[in-house]
């Protein structure tokens, strides 16, 4: 007996439309100077801005998901991709994932292949604003930047943060909500505010029979 009912008929039939968009967010995406290194899933209009002399790149079947209902949880905003000062660049390995997901750089953000982006997590290499004056705040979003650089078959939770100068080693865990100031070594995980690191535990090799 077929699994498959009339409303799971419509729901793919309308989720193959909501696909049809895609080409031309890929060529806005472009125009934008976005730079491709093979074929990507641009599912709901997201925002880039790439300042002159910043670069963002995307690798082979990158996934960027900016329509509401592209992911389980509901997608609440776009995606944002900001190359915001000259040299600034926002690095994305072949198979990265993302929903909803903003990625702010001003120095480097490089994330590696096969990594996954939960609904509404942020990644922001800078602070945005400074204290200026007696009260006042500047935007000069490259004092004290530091690089972020997340490895290959991560997984950020949803509405996780992750902040300036953090490394994020592969295979790593970070739970949903947690807000990571600091390194997280391969094989473990984060969870928390501020965020506690824990190694992941060893699956047991099933013993033949």
């Amino acid at each position: 007996m077929s699994e498959h009912t009339p409303a799971t008929f419509l729901a793919q039939a309308l989720g193959k439309i909501r696909r049809w968009p895609s080409v031309f967010w890929r060529w806005e995406a472009a125009f934008r100077g976005v730079e491709f290194q093979g074929r990507a899933d641009i599912l709901g209009r997201p925002m880039i801005s790439i300042v002159k002399g910043g670069r963002i790149i995307f690798g082979d079947r990158v996934r960027i998901f900016s329509s509401p209902r592209a992911n389980p949880l509901g997608i609440s905003q776009p995606c944002a991709l900001r190359a915001m000062a000259p040299g600034s660049r926002i690095i994305l390995g072949r198979n990265v994932g993302m929903s909803g997901v903003a990625i702010c750089a001003a120095t480097a953000i490089e994330i590696g292949e096969h990594t996954i982006l939960g609904a509404g997590a942020m990644v922001f290499d800078n602070d945005f604003h400074q204290p200026a004056g007696e009260w006042e705040w500047n935007d000069d979003v490259t004092a004290n930047a530091r690089p972020i650089a997340i490895g290959r078959g991560v997984f950020i939770g949803a509405r996780a943060i992750i902040l300036k100068g953090v490394a994020i080693g592969d295979r790593a865990i970070v739970g949903a909500g947690a807000v990571v100031a600091k390194d997280v070594p391969a094989r473990h995980v984060a969870v928390g505010n501020p965020a506690r690191i824990f190694p992941l535990p060893l699956r047991e090799t099933p013993r033949p029979s």
